[in-house]
């Protein structure tokens, strides 16, 4: 009983700690810049209007009601 209590302690410990291991292990490199970004950030704007499109097509597709989804009796 004394082992497994031992056995299950070690385990957590090592879960808690090797998140912290990790990450001190692998420091990130930035690589050099050669030239500037020819976006500037025009992306916003496109994205915007993107999402305008989708919310007004969305409503038109809800409010859109012809009768075809009425019963036709015989």
């Amino acid at each position: 009983m004394k082992f497994r209590n031992v056995a299950l302690a070690t385990a957590a410990v090592s879960l808690a700690a090797s998140p912290a291991i990790a990450e001190a292990a692998f420091d990130r490199s930035t690589a050099p810049v050669e030239g500037e970004s020819e976006l500037e950030g025009g992306s916003g704007i496109l994205i915007a209007i993107l999402a305008a499109a989708a919310i007004i097509a969305g409503i038109i597709v809800a409010a859109d009601d012809n009768g075809e989804d009425l019963p036709t009796s015989p």
